[in-house]
């Protein structure tokens, strides 16, 4: 029978209950699937941003040994930003324990090893659910916490800015509305935005309402036909990418906190291909062990309750989700004005 020794193992170390809930499969979640944020360890809880601006300036010419144009400086901006502490804790009690027993060639604290890592998999896929929640938040400019009213991270406030709000005029089919103007002239702004960066491509995250209105419309009922090349009777057409004058249209998949995550009747129009435009920092977990280190995404760690009575368990992440160029993200709406 085994007993609260076990939990003495090198195995129940905190490096080796790190490890197992890294090893753990993610939660499938669309936006950290799409690989667009840039994931990185810091060693601080608070990381500094610097922005000296976002426009280039053409350089006059001049004479051969003449002198040159004095070079216009932008005024550095040093932003910081907090780290979230996302804590998470278990209790295993004395009962668990009592009932494991070596069957077969399996050991003890192999036995345990299950059923701890059993607790760490519930663990990490609540931390990856907050997670998307956050990379949502980041996108759209205002990362909020699992309550979903307290602000976290407010991002066009952080860095001075306001969004930049688009209409469509398709929230009914017969509008005047042209998509193709809509999506070229979306393009237009988000190229000018970006202030001469490079980019592969416009994405619209929208909601399903959005969408829904968006391939209905009177003036893209053709277009959306000829997309779908015949099998537009009989293939899903919910959440399906549709690409349209350069702009990928695509539906948010999935439901955090009971909820659609995007607005209805709104969408979130960002450029891919931006290199470090959207980005993950990870601070250490608040251990001895860990402090001053770089950060990771995930940590674990468990300790004897008083009197022997229990092993108590913890994991934490502490992730920072934003936008580097908040400039860049349209929201993106089905009304006129």
């Amino acid at each position: 029978m085994a007993t609260f020794d076990i939990f003495n193992n090198d195995a129940f170390s905190v490096s080796q209950l790190t490890q197992t809930i890294v090893d753990l499969p993610r939660v499938p979640t669309m936006l950290g699937d799409m690989g667009i944020f840039r994931e990185y360890g810091i060693t601080t809880p608070t990381m500094m941003i610097e922005r000296t601006g976002s426009k280039l300036n053409l350089v006059p010419a001049a004479p051969r040994g003449g002198v040159g144009n004095t070079l216009q400086r932008n005024n550095r901006k040093l932003i910081p930003i907090s780290t979230n502490h996302l804590p998470q804790q278990d209790t295993i009690l004395a009962d668990v324990v009592y009932g494991v027993r070596a069957f077969g060639s399996e050991t003890e604290v192999q036995a345990m090893q299950t059923v701890v890592r059993q607790r760490l998999d519930l663990m990490k896929q609540n931390i990856d659910l907050t997670m998307e929640y956050h990379r949502i938040g980041a996108l759209k400019g205002l990362v909020k916490d699992a309550d979903g009213s307290t602000t976290l991270l407010d991002v066009y406030d952080t860095f001075g800015m306001t969004q930049t709000n688009v209409f469509f005029n398709i929230n009914t089919a017969n509008t005047s509305a042209n998509p193709k103007e809509n999506s070229i002239k979306l393009k237009r702004q988000m190229r000018n935005a970006l202030g001469g960066r490079g980019f592969s491509r416009v994405r619209v995250m929208c909601s399903e309402s959005f969408f829904d209105k968006l391939v209905a419309h009177d003036n893209m009922k053709a277009a959306w036909d000829r997309w779908q090349d015949g099998n537009f009777n009989r293939q899903d057409q919910s959440t399906v990418d549709f690409e349209f004058a350069g702009v990928v249209y695509t539906v948010y998949e999935g439901i955090i906190g009971g909820s659609q995550v995007i607005e209805d009747g709104f969408a979130y129009a960002f450029p891919e291909g931006v290199p470090g435009m959207f980005q993950t920092a990870f601070a250490p977990a608040d251990y001895m062990e860990t402090v001053n280190t770089m950060g990771a995404p995930y940590y674990a760690k468990q300790e004897p309750l008083p009197m022997n009575k229990g092993i108590h368990m913890e994991s934490q992440s502490n992730p920072v989700c934003f936008n580097s160029l908040p400039e860049a993200v349209f929201k993106v709406s089905v009304a006129a004005s």
